[in-house]
């Protein structure tokens, strides 16, 4: 499993014990990397996040860059390989990558550097949303009712920059009932959909991560916001859609997450790469996505083993 973040391996560790599946954790960001040796045989998950550097982890996603290169240029099973981590990393690309899949998606501008920032938002209606190209952790997302009050934002010491230099303005989709949809996908298999209520955060997090809205611990070390089991869904047209998606784009573990609007749209507006499953959720669900994670990969290593 490589990563960043030891927090997120003992649920993943337990999982894997309960399948029996042997593991082990190869931690990104620092150390060196022997260019002319050979990978261990085996089957390597990456799940390098785009909120790494709010850990203190700056290069981590240069050098799992780096890392997945060199698994892939040796033939290694890799699962959320370079092309996975692109699109985990940049909201651009998944923008571009759902809208080209026919998918509803927020309207958006995508702004490099600060100068054009109060230019492009006034293309905007209001009230309209703003986040960091390299989100997680809701980074940057805020809501603006004029663009003058983003103007003074933009001035003010609680604004932050944007790692990689780019900011995303999207139009505001308000939705039906206050809590958002995250549809779980675990090799190419529906696992189960949670909602997770946005009424009692505001804005200060990004919907696409309300799982950390009005945050208190659980069990798995990640953050909740009153999520639930959205029972039913399993037959529900944008979870083939989904399927379909994450096919086509090598996604063999991830989630996406939309909005249902009053007005009928179902909007999806973020694709996840690195889930964290809630632990009350697990606790409720008729299958532990954890546990299908620990089966999906215990398979392919069986199948690399033969």
């Amino acid at each position: 499993m490589l990563h960043e973040n030891p927090d997120w391996y003992p649920p993943f560790a337990t999982a894997f014990d309960a399948e029996g599946v042997e593991h082990e954790q190869w931690l990104l960001g620092d150390g060196p990397l022997d260019l002319d040796a050979v990978p261990p045989p085996g089957v390597y998950w990456s799940r390098m996040s785009a909120s790494s550097h709010t850990r203190g982890n700056v290069f981590a996603k240069d050098h799992a860059r780096a890392v997945l290169g060199w698994l892939e240029s040796h033939g290694r099973r890799v699962v959320g390989g370079r092309r996975v981590l692109e699109l985990e990393v940049s909201k651009t690309e998944q923008h571009a990558a759902l809208r080209a899949a026919g998918f509803d998606v927020p309207r958006t501008i995508a702004v490099t550097g600060s100068g054009e920032l109060v230019s492009a938002a006034g293309k905007l209606p209001v009230p309209f949303i703003t986040k960091h190209n390299q989100g997680g952790k809701g980074l940057g997302v805020r809501r603006f009712e004029s663009v003058e009050a983003f103007a003074a934002h933009l001035d003010s010491p609680d604004y932050v920059a944007p790692v990689d230099g780019i900011t995303l303005l999207q139009e505001y989709v308000p939705p039906a009932e206050p809590y958002v949809t995250r549809v779980e996908v675990v090799g190419g298999e529906y696992v189960y959909a949670i909602t997770a209520d946005i009424a009692r955060g505001g804005f200060e997090l990004c919907p696409a991560d309300a799982c950390a809205l009005d945050a208190r611990p659980s069990a798995a070390g990640a953050a909740t916001a009153e999520d639930a089991l959205r029972a039913g869904f399993d037959d529900h047209p944008i979870v083939g859609r989904y399927l379909d998606f994450a096919h086509r784009h090598g996604i063999e573990i991830g989630g996406f997450e939309f909005i249902e609007t009053a007005d009928g749209r179902l909007v999806t507006y973020d694709v996840n790469t690195t889930t964290n499953y809630n632990a009350e959720v697990e606790a409720v669900a008729p299958r532990s996505a954890a546990r299908q994670v620990a089966r999906f990969l215990g398979g392919l290593l069986g199948t690399e083993r033969r």
